[in-house]
């Protein structure tokens, strides 16, 4: 009667333990606010090899960091940004993708930005556009 006790604790304690982790996970609170089309930054900043998340408007972007020297430390200092799905980016517009450059800085403010197509050719237009001329 004691063992099945034990095992009945044990069990509650892991179905706890299993809650909290799953509720806690940032994975799934990208998931969460991909369906909810809301910005979410998912990212690993101790990690530069690793890729970051970002989810904006129901679209998800994957940013590439590449490290480097500031003139005081090594540094993120250049970042490559995509869309998982071209076909999501329907509807953004240029303040978007400015807006999720100003996320970026702030967690990387020594970074260079770079978007790749056609993101990229997209905001070249736009800035061209706006550039007045002389």
């Amino acid at each position: 009667m004691l063992l099945i006790r034990l095992l009945l604790f044990a069990l509650i304690i892991f179905l706890i333990y299993s809650t909290i982790k799953y509720v806690l996970n940032p994975k799934r609170k990208l998931e969460l606010a991909h369906d909810q089309k809301k910005y979410f930054f998912f990212d690993d900043q101790n990690n530069v090899r690793k890729n970051f998340l970002i989810t904006y408007k129901g679209v998800l972007f994957e940013g590439e960091k590449y490290l480097g020297t500031t003139e005081n430390s090594f540094d993120v200092v250049s970042i490559f940004i995509w869309p998982h799905r071209v076909s999501a980016l329907k509807g953004m517009v240029s303040e978007d993708f400015l807006f999720i450059e100003i996320k970026v800085l702030e967690h990387y403010p020594n970074a260079s930005i770079d978007w790749k197509s056609p993101v990229k050719e997209f905001m070249q237009k736009n800035r061209a556009q706006d550039t007045p001329f002389e």
